[in-house]
């Protein structure tokens, strides 16, 4: 994929797009820097093993106007969020403010609404860090931003549902500021119809000083679409940022995500399950930047795949010369089910202190043939005697989620991965 296929991606388009004169100069900037940014090269380590070279935007257009056709969207999964939001296309169609939320003085709107929203718009995320980055801050058309005041606790979730319905090019952004020893918990569902799509989009979050911030996706896109995602996170002193993603849909699905530990004493928790099939690709890179000292991050994703699908692991734990006491743990564990299905497990240290406790580890194979025997030699059939297996090697993932409502979902979407292998393989034996 070369910057020659984004001809449809027009300065006449991004100018149409609604916002004030300083998110539409954010827009131009974006804009003419294009050309200069260099296209994503699979010879760079962080494009290593990616499908990026089979894509071809040339003859996608970015979102140019409102939906008109708003999907219906079932949200009665979640039976007291404090606040529920839509995005379809990338644009905002629905916002709304609960009891909890509204008394809190939660702050959820596009940032153009505010007066001072440009102090919001990059704080955690200064530059993009590659062209779909810059494609987002050009033809993102209406990003939205969350603001928990400074000492406000919010008990229920606030859930986000971004929307592809569209045979397009799609860039939601979503910013979320934790003021202060706040607290908040954001579901973020992603999902699409059955269509080819190309979807970028940008989280941006910054949680203050001993603020809590719980961040749970659930990746659940259709068969044909493509997705670069990229989450961003700046954790300041003492405060808890934890993130868990849920990858289960999509046909090349890749999450980026950014956390740097500015303040001392801060604490980050990433957590990643998925699960592959078919031919899908689930692709995830991770950069955790040790600022200061006394700071803290915890690593753990896990992953199956089954059938020709392929997973990329790539990690980066790097420890800055003034991150002294830092505890550092990364680990990617994948289960191949089928000779075909791939995984690319590829965890970094870059330590540049040396009063610090760092560990990485990585594994690819196979189901446990001792586990299996075990199972087998006591009458349990393979194909159940194998469930099992998968679903005690999610169970850390799915019981580390803190809404159990998204753990449910995830239990489910496993289940129904298994369901539909285990049918295969009764078909197969036949």
């Amino acid at each position: 994929m070369g910057n020659s296929n984004l001809q449809g991606f027009t300065p006449t388009i991004s100018e149409s797009l609604p916002g004030p004169e300083w998110l539409n100069e954010i827009r131009n900037d974006a804009y003419t820097q294009l050309n200069e940014v260099e296209a994503p090269d699979t010879e760079e380590e962080v494009w290593r093993y990616s499908r990026v070279n089979e894509l071809n935007l040339s003859e996608l257009t970015p979102k140019s106007e409102r939906p008109e056709n708003l999907a219906s969207i079932p949200l009665d999964r979640f039976s007291s969020p404090s606040a529920i939001i839509v995005l379809q296309d990338g644009w905002i169609t629905n916002i709304t403010i609960g009891e909890e939320a509204e008394e809190a003085g939660i702050t959820i709107c596009p940032v153009g609404d505010l007066e001072d929203g440009a102090k919001y718009f990059g704080a955690a995320l200064e530059k993009p860090v590659d062209i779909f980055g810059y494609l987002n801050r050009a033809f993102g058309p209406e990003p939205l931003i969350v603001v928990v005041p400074k000492g406000t606790v919010l008990e229920n979730p606030i859930v986000i549902v971004s929307l592809t319905d569209t045979h397009e090019a799609v860039f939601p952004r979503i910013m979320v500021h934790c003021e202060e020893n706040s607290e908040a918990k954001v579901v973020e569902i992603q999902t699409s119809s059955n269509i080819e799509a190309v979807i970028s989009p940008v989280l941006e979050v910054k949680v203050g000083q001993a603020a809590r911030y719980s961040h749970c996706v659930v990746q659940n896109l259709g068969a044909q679409t493509w997705q670069f995602s990229h989450q961003a996170v700046d954790a300041g002193q003492d405060s808890t940022a934890e993130f868990f993603v849920a990858g289960l849909g999509g046909e090349y699905a890749r999450t980026r995500t950014d956390c740097r530990l500015t303040g001392r004493g801060a604490f980050s928790r990433i957590n990643a399950a998925y699960f592959g099939e078919d031919d899908q690709t689930m692709d995830f890179r991770t950069f955790q930047d040790h600022v200061s000292s006394d700071t803290t991050s915890d690593l753990l994703f896990k992953g199956a795949l089954s059938d020709s699908s392929r997973s990329i692991y790539s990690g980066l734990t790097k420890i800055r010369p003034d991150a002294s006491r830092t505890r550092a743990n990364q680990t990617n564990r994948n289960i191949k089910l089928d000779p075909e299905a791939w995984a690319e497990s590829i965890p970094n240290l870059e330590i540049e202190n040396n009063d610090v406790v760092c560990s990485h580890a990585s594994t690819v194979s196979p189901v446990d043939e001792n586990e299996l025997f075990y199972l087998e030699s006591r009458g349990v059939p393979t194909p159940v005697a194998e469930r099992l297996i998968l679903e005690g090697f999610f169970d850390e993932i799915v019981s580390s989620f803190p809404i159990n409502e998204v753990s449910e979902l995830l239990t489910e979407a496993i289940i129904g991965k298994l369901d539909r292998r285990t049918l295969n393989q009764e078909e197969g034996s036949e």
